[in-house]
């Protein structure tokens, strides 16, 4: 049912944001509960240094992971958007050749990682005991890098056909796997870092599994690809993907310097670092969650030309992330103590987890508004926007703000750095997204950057005649 002009939001739009963004949400808060208790478990081995390395090597794998959300994106989008219009045989079609294109990535990627880790661990600040652990971990968490990317996709492609329910399952059937493994082999088998990379190699295995047997067998969403499907594809394929990664790229980019600034102010802060890292992830899945989910909504809508509907999805979005992040940073404060006594923290570590469980959570609401436009953006036939603002936030708003507060603050102000210019970017993507989709519903072009410019830059100014 559309809505009347002016609504801020219809009971169908409202319904099929929240279904859809619960069912991933509670996907993702299983596997980020799994991680979260990774680093539970590795801390009740009572050395500072495994905490760290943890901290360093969930770095460059959030690398990677990044890779496998934005190769999840164009899944999502390209299927829904096919779907959307009533062509199946296309959706199908385009789902084995991204299915063929990750493969390939996710190969490539664990050689990469087997290769370069012990110089990408060292650039990122590691030494000494904490560099060697992490190194170990790697080395082993790698070969599950090609089961997480097709895992991940698989899931995307169950919600474009609007199975959020096995799109739930197979991020909860991980994640159960993960959290009996993990105490079996860290402890009982006595592997203990190491037990607990096989734990996740064993689970992402899991995870690809149980999502595309569903895909194949029930939905028949999936066509064998050939070498030509794939060549034939691999631009429309590239024109999301290459964005889409590009963008999700930036934030574990972003990350690494943040660790590298921290590993300056020693081991107590990267563990603390690490806590943050696992924790916030848990505390705001639903965001992640709704997130991943208003994209197919939006792809739908947008393949329908229901321009009515994809800004509503947008309104209802931001507020119920709003709503989201503020009941959250509730219990965070309420709990912040039992928190910091659950990974043993002290000193550094400890501090920095009362910071980011008081007020500064808050400032979490800007990052979920970018998530939120940067799935719109992949949606909207404009993924270069998606690109372009969240490399902006996690390096023109991530790395002087960092910087220059911690000058001033020491490790609490690298972290205080890290949320404080990702705001200007936030609003700035929010305007735009409307901005594009108000542009599509009167057929009008789509906004460049230039024009962008053009319209935000003060009519009289010393430069106004300058064009970008």
């Amino acid at each position: 049912m559309a809505s009347k002009t002016g609504a801020f939001v219809t009971g169908s739009i409202l319904r099929h944001t929240v279904v859809m963004s619960l069912s991933s949400g509670a996907g993702l808060l299983a596997i980020f509960f799994v991680d979260l208790a990774d680093l539970y478990f590795i801390s009740l081995l009572g050395h500072e240094a495994l905490a760290a390395a943890v901290g360093y090597a969930g770095t460059l794998l959030f690398f990677f992971t990044s890779i496998s959300i934005g190769l999840a994106i164009a899944m999502g989008a390209l299927a829904a958007r096919a779907l959307g219009a009533g062509d199946e045989g296309r959706a199908r079609h385009v789902a084995g050749s991204i299915a063929a294109i990750i493969a390939v990535l996710g190969i490539a990627s664990t050689v990469l990682v087997l290769l370069f880790a012990d110089t990408m661990l060292t650039l990122i600040g590691a030494t000494g005991e904490a560099h060697d652990y992490a190194l170990s971990f790697l080395r082993i968490a790698a070969f599950g890098t090609p089961f997480l990317m097709l895992g991940m996709a698989g899931g995307a492609l169950l919600r474009a056909h609007g199975d959020a329910r096995r799109a739930m399952t197979t991020t909860l059937s991980a994640a159960a796997i993960n959290a009996v493994l993990d105490p079996l082999l860290i402890f009982t088998a006595g592997l203990g870092l190491e037990g607990a990379a096989i734990a996740t190699v064993i689970a992402r295995i899991t995870l690809f599994a149980v999502a595309w047997r569903p895909i194949i067998a029930i939905h028949d969403g999936v066509e064998r690809p050939s070498f030509a499907s794939v060549r034939e594809d691999a631009r429309a394929v590239s024109a999301i993907a290459g964005p889409a990664m590009l963008t999700n790229i930036a934030t574990p980019i972003g990350f690494a310097f943040i660790t590298r600034m921290m590993a300056d102010f020693g081991t107590q802060a990267v563990a603390g670092y690490a806590v943050i890292g696992r924790l916030t992830p848990f505390a705001f899945c639903f965001v992640f969650g709704l997130s991943g989910a208003v994209g197919p909504i939006v792809g739908q809508n947008f393949g329908a030309k229901r321009f009515d509907r994809v800004r509503e999805a947008m309104y209802v979005a931001l507020a119920i992330v709003a709503l989201y992040v503020v009941a959250v940073s509730g219990l965070l404060y309420l709990f912040r103590e039992g928190i910091a006594d659950m990974f043993n923290t002290a000193g550094e570590a400890r501090d920095l987890v009362f910071l980011f469980c008081g007020p500064l959570s808050l400032a979490f609401f800007f990052n979920a508004a970018l998530f939120t436009t940067n799935a719109a953006f992949n949606n909207l036939d404009r993924p270069v926007y998606a690109a372009a603002l969240n490399w902006g936030r996690h390096t023109l708003g991530t790395i002087p703000f960092a910087w220059l507060c911690a000058q001033y603050m020491g490790a609490d102000g690298v972290l205080i750095g890290q949320y404080a210019g990702g705001a200007i970017f936030a609003v700035a993507s929010v305007w735009l997204a409307f901005r594009l989709i108000d542009g599509h519903a009167r057929g009008a072009p789509p906004p460049t950057f230039r024009t962008v410019i053009e319209q935000v830059r003060p009519a009289q100014w010393p430069f106004s005649n300058w064009r970008p």
